[in-house]
């Protein structure tokens, strides 16, 4: 893959100068331009404005020379750095031959991308490449209107990394890659990866990611969707980060479906499930519109494909006008003249109206290709703190979805239940009273969900560790509270069945 420029977008490096980017990769890791040198080197509160796209406190703290000052000022500062200081560093004119690095002035030299270490799931010391001015998007706001830019890591990007199940599998997809930050954490435990995206630039800026993090170099299709994928080709999993941006216009490719509305995230959603193989999972992020006179959840469950389970979880929800100016800002349209500013605002509340949209949500989409006859899907919103990475909160909620599936009322009552690790138990009433008004169950990981639960409840939990089944615990509990074991085996599981689907029990075969 050459050099590829768009529009008035500076060139970029060589992708097809493997051995450059293998010698760049070990002169970054032997300086410790890493996520850990680099919070050493700045601190915490210097770091966290680097998130904030804020250089001031980093810029001061990088005064010296240096050779883990030079490089963050060189890729992720974007100052010019003389020629012999980054000699010392880097092989300076491999850089400079492959278009890692540019002349400027007499004796210096630029960056021409935005290189970021990122620490890997497994503490990998990885590294993001992305346009110069470009590495952190979204809320943070990159306030580029420039079409064509590659944005690196941001919280959408995190957040999807953090949800996907990672398991070993023969074949994944990552869906508009844009700086290949999907494909690099597939490729630690897919054999096969394929990252497609509309934007030919976004494919060569993601060829570099993967070769300066030492990752196997991925199959690169340019195309909107699924076009660029046959329709006999199927994946174990697709992940995608897709522009969800609900907007009256396609200015930035980088965040504007095109599409009217939510179409975008629908036609992926309801695209994917014939691309996937039996078990295998597809997990994006989304917008979706509160649409007046419409349920949110029952308009998510038709998107849903035929032969899919799912679980989708409303994160977020803003009226119109919140994300409207959102998104404004994202572009730096706030920055622009007040009528132009006026203008657009206008758009985008008009196109809302004409829809009747009344708020827009965001949120998680994660579907499982099942022959299960009925197949499951569970519609929440959940707004609350949770731990990630959730990929194995991500695939005990399908576990459970099978075994719930394959078990009605009398094999519950038979079956042998643990408490899942670090749940307490909270109760809740008047300081003094003999009872409690009611008795929580909280988790502390991976959802950190909470439950209100009955006295029964709470004590069929407590005592739940795999040894006996759960009728033996219910008719134990019946004879200390004085009632008849029958009706208390005819009445609770339900219960049962509603702790184990949020986690809070676990089958213990």
């Amino acid at each position: 893959m050459g050099d590829v420029s768009h529009t008035s977008l500076p060139p970029l490096p060589s992708s097809d100068r493997v051995d450059v980017a293998d010698r760049l990769r070990d002169a970054l890791l032997g300086a410790s331009f890493t996520a850990d040198g680099m919070l050493d080197l700045l601190g915490a509160p210097a770091y966290a404005a680097l998130a904030r796209s804020e250089t001031v406190p980093a810029l001061r703290a990088t005064r010296g020379d240096t050779p883990l000052e030079t490089l963050v000022r060189l890729f992720l500062l974007q100052q010019p750095v003389p020629h012999a200081r980054v000699a010392d560093v880097l092989p300076v004119e491999d850089c400079l031959e492959s278009g890692w690095l540019t002349r400027v002035g007499g004796d210096e030299v630029t960056a021409t991308v935005d290189v970021r270490p990122y620490g890997g799931p497994g503490g990998e010391d990885w590294f993001i490449v992305s346009d110069l001015g470009c590495a952190v998007g979204g809320a943070g706001g990159i306030g580029t209107r420039e079409e064509g830019v590659v944005l690196g890591v941001g919280g959408a990007s995190t957040t999807l990394a953090g949800i996907t199940v990672r398991e070993p599998v023969a074949a994944a997809l990552d869906l508009g890659t844009g700086s290949g930050i999907q494909a690099l954490h597939a490729a630690q435990h897919a054999t096969r990866v394929t990252a497609t995206d509309l934007n030919p630039r976004a494919l060569h800026i993601t060829a570099l990611t993967l070769a300066l993090s030492g990752a196997p170099a991925a199959d690169l299709r340019e195309g909107s969707l699924f076009d660029p994928v046959p329709d006999d080709e199927t994946y174990d999993l697709i992940v995608s980060n897709p522009p969800f941006v609900i907007s009256p216009d396609a200015r930035l490719t980088y965040r504007d479906g095109g599409m009217g509305g939510d179409d975008l995230c629908r036609t992926l959603v309801q695209q994917a499930g014939d691309r996937l193989n039996e078990g295998g999972y597809a997990q994006f992020l989304a917008n979706w519109q509160h649409v007046e006179g419409e349920d949110w959840q029952d308009r998510l469950r038709s998107w849903v494909p035929r032969g899919c389970d799912a679980w989708i979880v409303q994160r977020e929800v803003q009226d119109i006008t919140q994300y409207a100016e959102l998104w404004l800002r994202d572009a730096g349209d706030h920055r622009s003249d007040p009528a132009e500013y006026q203008a657009r605002y206008d758009a985008w509340l008009d196109e809302f109206e004409a829809r009747k949209v009344k708020a827009v949500g965001f949120g998680w989409i994660t579907l499982r290709r099942t022959a299960a006859a009925e197949p499951s899907i569970t519609v929440e919103e959940w707004p609350h703190p949770v731990e990630q990475p959730l990929g194995d909160t991500v695939r005990a909620h399908f576990a459970r979805v099978d075994f719930l599936r394959a078990s009605d009322d009398a094999a519950l009552l038979a079956g042998h239940f643990r408490l899942t690790a670090e749940v307490v138990q909270e109760q809740v009433g008047l300081p003094g009273a003999e009872d409690p008004e009611h008795v929580v169950l909280r988790q502390n990981r991976g959802m950190r969900r909470a439950t209100k639960v009955d006295t029964v409840g709470a004590g069929f939990a407590g005592v739940c560790d795999g040894t006996l089944s759960a009728g033996r615990i219910l008719d134990a509990i019946a004879q200390l509270v004085g009632e008849d074991p029958v009706l208390l085996r005819d009445r609770t599981p339900g219960q049962i069945r509603l702790l184990v689907e949020q986690g809070f029990l676990e089958p213990a075969e």
